[in-house]
């Protein structure tokens, strides 16, 4: 039998937190243990996570996502991991579907269907991909469920809402990048991993739902700077030698798009300021990869797969423009 261990990152979650724990509890597959790494919160999450069995790794302070993924990831001790966020509902066959398929095909991570919770027929998401311009797509969000999102597949990107993933990765890629802090690290990661040839499975049949955002909000002004200050992180730590030559255009296009959708939902400033912070580190974090040829193919392949998808489901007003443009 196989050992597994569930790690469950939470901020002043305690209303969303028991969900997910009774999820884990009952699901069709044991999980040997579950850790609930707390980033210094100030409900009473600490207290729902015990009562409920968990193992809780207590932070100080909020210090991101990546960071509390990391602490649960070094206190693990199963040989796959769930990673899960506190606002996800998974179905009791969840970890045994994505189990057994990632098994068969000898993946390394597995991610399943995630449905919005309000609208169980309508996705949150599948897999994820990563376009030129360094802006990444939650594959099928916003789509209705069906035929397009029904083929299990092999993947590159799987977001960390719900994810299994082989221990071993873990020291074969490295930790989630904390510089991220939170937004885009799970690409990160994903791109670390394909450069590498190490794959994921996508399992439709692994259903989950999703509340989304639920800790800060999609368009709130923290989740707006972190983002649009890690696109530019993307680009910073993984594009190829003579990226502007190569990839400034689509870049360009794709983050003056990206800010022109947050001055929509009321976020410009908190745009820019991400921008100035990616700007501010952008030379420290230059120069990490070298690896020019994989990420150039792997950036095409990933964009072919979003324009692909995009045809076959209808396009949104964001990528109808950008790929007009680029």
């Amino acid at each position: 039998m196989v050992r597994v261990s569930a790690i469950v990152p939470n901020w002043n979650g305690a209303v969303l937190l028991r969900s997910v724990l009774v999820c884990l509890r009952n699901q069709t597959q044991p999980i040997d243990e579950v850790i609930v790494v707390d980033n210094g919160s100030t409900d009473e999450s600490v207290s729902v996570a015990e009562g409920l069995g968990a193992r809780v790794i207590r932070l100080n302070r909020n210090e991101g996502f990546a960071k509390a993924v990391n602490e649960g990831v070094r206190a693990a001790a199963g040989e796959w991991l769930v990673i899960l966020n506190n606002d996800v509902e998974i179905g009791e066959d969840w970890l045994d579907k994505l189990l057994s398929e990632s098994q068969g095909c000898n993946a390394w991570f597995a991610s399943g269907k995630l449905l919005q919770f309000d609208r169980p027929g309508v996705l949150d998401g599948a897999w994820d991909a990563l376009c030129r311009g360094a802006c990444a797509w939650r594959c099928g969000h916003a789509r209705n469920d069906g035929p397009p999102w029904d083929t299990q597949r092999s993947i590159r990107f799987a977001s960390f809402t719900a994810l299994l993933a082989r221990t071993e990765l873990f020291r074969l890629v490295g930790s989630l990048d904390e510089t991220f802090e939170s937004y885009l690290e799970d690409v990160d990661f994903g791109i670390r991993c394909a450069i590498r040839g190490y794959s994921g499975v996508y399992v439709p049949n692994a259903v989950a739902r999703h509340r989304g955002s639920a800790t800060l909000g999609r368009w709130h002004r923290g989740t707006v700077r972190r983002i649009s200050r890690n696109q530019l992180l993307l680009v910073a730590k993984h594009f190829p030698k003579g990226w502007i030559v190569r990839f400034g255009w689509p870049v360009l296009v794709s983050q003056v798009l990206w800010g022109l959708l947050a001055l929509r939902h009321r976020t410009g400033l908190a745009y820019l300021a991400g921008k100035i912070d990616a700007l501010r580190i952008f030379r420290g974090v230059r120069g990490r990869s070298q690896h020019d040829s994989a990420i150039s193919a792997i950036l095409h392949e990933s964009e072919a797969e979003i324009r692909e998808l995009q045809q076959q489901t209808g396009y949104d007003l964001y990528w109808r423009v950008y790929f007009a443009l680029t």
